[in-house]
């Protein structure tokens, strides 16, 4: 019952989606259902000359993970510094919230500058992107660690680093994931944008330019679709990883 409600919005779409595409008759404003199945599977077939589909996916899938994980291993360790010891906060707060209002596009001169044109530049904006819902949430968790546990085990004779390793982490860690599920993602937002910057030539983001450039809705909304599946799977994978071994932070409200 919970998978056909589910569907029903998606199916809905898709059926409004044909109506319109018949109606207007127009594949540069709106192509045929069929006409992005047709692209959709047949994801070894080369696409005007970019590669095919799933070379396409395959590195722009790179791309975030690499630009996730690092930032990831950034905002982590610093998150839980800020959140457990004032003066680490007092110290980086002030910048991180200057910084955090910036939208990740708006690196994208500073990147071209700093890195040149190239990978590096795509992976720091797909960094930013990540970054900071990742130590916000990290913050979040660790500030929000009841007090009673923590004193509970000093009164029990733990060392501050078994504190930080045994309960802080542990009880910080379902906000720690909420903001890996939030910053992966931004991160995907911001893989298409990093590939549409000057020196890209593959991806998910080069080929919805490329295609709308040779007004290939056709391919465009494909590539489009391919980005939501991904991110659909990978925030039910967070999701399932959350629900599995989350429970006891539900069970707490």
């Amino acid at each position: 019952m919970k998978l056909l409600r589910n569907l029903i919005l998606p199916v809905l779409g898709v059926v409004l989606w044909e109506v319109f595409a018949i109606y207007l008759n127009n594949p540069v404003i709106i192509p045929k259902v069929e006409s992005v199945l047709n692209v959709l599977l047949n994801p070894w077939t080369g696409i005007l000359g970019t590669g095919n589909l799933i070379d396409n996916t395959l590195i722009s899938i790179k791309r975030v993970i690499s630009g996730f994980i690092v930032a990831a291993l950034v905002a982590i360790p610093l998150g839980i510094l800020m959140g457990y010891y004032s003066f680490v906060n007092d110290l980086f707060d002030t910048v991180i919230e200057l910084l955090r209002p910036i939208p990740p596009l708006a690196w994208v001169p500073l990147a071209l500058a700093w890195f040149g044109i190239g990978e590096t530049s795509m992976l720091f904006i797909i960094f930013i992107g990540a970054f900071f819902p990742i130590l916000i949430n990290t913050i979040s968790g660790v500030k929000g660690v009841p007090k009673p546990l923590i004193e509970a085990a000093l009164t029990l004779g733990a060392k501050e680093k078994d504190i930080l390793m045994k309960v802080v982490i542990p009880a910080s860690s379902p906000s720690i994931l909420t903001g890996l599920r939030v910053g992966a993602g931004i991160a995907w937002m911001c893989v298409v944008a990093a590939e549409m910057l000057p020196g890209s030539d593959a991806g998910l983001g080069y080929l919805i330019m490329y295609a709308y450039s040779l007004s290939r809705m056709d391919v465009v909304i494909a590539a489009m679709v391919i980005i939501g599946l991904i991110g659909l799977i990978l925030d039910r994978g967070l999701r399932f990883i959350e629900n599995r071994y989350f429970k006891w932070r539900t069970m707490m409200k």
